[in-house]
């Protein structure tokens, strides 16, 4: 399930009781802050066209935004794209085998918590990745036979 959350206060993410709950909840063991901006990110240009190249993840993706604004794009039911605008104390949950990308606005500048349940996998499947399971169960979820 796509979710985002917006109770928390970003400038409290060091020791935000609604986060940690959220962690707590979620089972979100690990974690690290990323700043995507050309000052900050080695291999800038790269970067940016990797996130917004169409992929998948065979795990959750969590983001959590502690400064500025981007997009993330997910494809719906008819395999259209929805832009979902997000800013700072926004935080989303894609779920594994979704179809997504991601994109700065006009600011070029995000710095985002990444959580993840147990060690991260960061390998994106780039369109088509249709024969993963994580796939297979989300297109399952999609048509109400999860």
């Amino acid at each position: 399930m796509l979710t985002t959350e917006s109770l928390l206060d970003a400038d409290k993410h060091e020791n935000d009781p609604e986060l940690e709950k959220i962690r707590k909840e979620r089972n979100y063991s690990w974690m690290d802050i990323i700043t995507i901006c050309k000052d900050k990110l080695p291999n800038y240009e790269e970067k940016i066209k990797m996130f917004f190249e169409e992929h998948l993840h065979l795990d959750e993706e969590i983001r959590y935004i502690l400064e500025g604004s981007g997009y993330f794009d997910v494809r719906d039911k008819e395999d259209k794209w929805i832009r979902i605008s997000m800013e700072k104390g926004d935080m989303i949950t894609l779920p594994a085998g979704i179809y997504h990308r991601f994109t700065l606005d006009e600011k070029n500048y995000v710095k985002a918590m990444r959580l993840f349940v147990g060690e991260p996998v960061w390998t994106p499947y780039n369109r088509p990745a249709d024969h993963f399971d994580a796939r297979i169960q989300y297109l399952r979820f999609l048509e109400g036979r999860a």
